[in-house]
């Protein structure tokens, strides 16, 4: 039995709930492009996105701590994937469209520059009069115009559905901009698991790698509910902090946090008694989300890992290195266009020359943009 297209969108039918998105319901793509045989569109869309440039790159940039300081910390490509993971949990358990979700996930971080949220600091700051810098902005960018994998369409193409997932997504670190995109309308279903989903992975694994790190030890961690909620039971109750006994509680923090997602945003759903995506999108509020209990526990960590992990001295000393590192970078280029790489400069008259420089570095990887900085400052370095 071959599972069609039509197949797929009809089990989508009975299986999806009310409020969910269907992919044979989306509102298309901005140019004409058939459709496959055997995938939704939603489903080509993630694939489009896992195919990307873009998306390879993110192996080699920043999560919290730069890729050459070890193996096993997070980069912005695991944590994606952890992302995309949480939220095809979630969007099972509410009856969200999956392949939507996946695709949002999978997209929402391909904007990030090289060293994280300070590269994207310092990019922003390169860039405020010469239209801004935003991460979010840059995704969208990406997908549809800086991706040239098609004759006849910039981008990917991909469908409204995904791009308004993408332009709405919206944590403590992403501000939404999402003026043509119904900015009238909140996120539909999909689009909040994505952002929720977000928020919940890299509180879990910064954890996870801070404690890894030695940066922070579990009795700086000793008081906080959460701490003390997952370390009861796992029935951690102190003495060295053993490898599988760290994996077992980043697990429960994980889980407690993803149950109490789903059942409380199952309850808003049926308080709020929608019954179609567009309702969903009125409402005055969005429906995904923590209890109010886990919300102030969430916080709780959010703000000890702002003070204990993302403002600890080594994270600081790299965020200034990359100042240094993104912003001579960018002076050199705008001083001298002919030191980029010939297609780059063949970009500028389109462009201009700050956001051709802007996208460029943008693109980088942070070993590449260490590397870049040498061979520009370093008369030692073969350029």
């Amino acid at each position: 039995m071959l599972y069609t297209r039509d197949l797929l969108e009809a089990n989508e039918d009975r299986s999806l709930a009310p409020y969910a998105l269907h992919s044979k319901q989306s509102k298309g793509r901005q140019f004409p492009d058939h459709e496959p045989d055997y995938r939704t569109a939603f489903q080509r869309d993630r694939d489009r996105i896992l195919h990307t440039t873009a998306f390879r790159r993110l192996e080699y940039k920043t999560q919290v701590f730069i890729n050459h300081e070890g193996d096993y910390y997070r980069t912005r490509l695991t944590h994606t994937l952890e992302v995309t993971q949480i939220g095809r949990t979630i969007a099972r358990a509410l009856g969200a469209n999956e392949d939507l979700v996946e695709a949002i996930c999978l997209a929402h971080d391909l904007g990030h520059p090289p060293f994280g949220h300070s590269g994207e600091t310092i990019l922003a700051r390169l860039m405020k009069d010469h239209g801004g810098f935003d991460h979010n902005k840059q995704s969208f960018r990406i997908v549809t115009f800086l991706e040239n994998r098609y004759p006849d369409f910039p981008g990917l193409n991909l469908t409204w559905e995904v791009l308004e997932g993408i332009v709405k997504h919206e944590t403590e670190y992403d501000i939404a901009d999402a003026r043509d995109f119904n900015p009238d309308l909140r996120g539909h279903l999909e689009a909040q698991i994505a952002n929720v989903a977000d928020e919940l992975a890299y509180t879990a694994h910064d954890l996870d790698d801070g404690l890894r790190s030695g940066m922070i030890t579990p009795a700086m961690l000793s008081g906080m509910e959460l701490w003390e909620i997952v370390t009861d039971l796992v029935r951690w109750h102190g003495g060295e902090l053993a490898d599988l006994h760290r994996h077992r509680i980043i697990r429960e923090l994980i889980g407690i946090q993803v149950s109490d997602q789903v059942t409380s945003t199952d309850r808003r759903l049926r308080e709020s008694s929608v019954r179609s995506a567009e309702d969903l999108q009125r409402l005055s509020y969005n429906v995904v989300g923590f209890s109010d209990e886990m919300r102030q526990r969430n916080r709780q960590l959010k703000d000890f890992l702002y003070a204990n992990l993302y403002r600890q001295y080594r994270v600081v000393r790299m965020a200034v290195k990359a100042e240094r590192i993104l912003s001579e970078i960018f002076a050199a280029y705008r001083a001298q266009p002919n030191t980029l790489p010939a297609h780059v400069q063949a970009q500028i008259t389109d462009r201009g020359l700050e956001r051709t420089i802007c996208d460029y570095i943008a693109g980088m990887t942070d070993r590449y943009a260490v590397e870049e900085h040498q061979k520009l400052f370093d008369p030692l370095i073969l350029p």
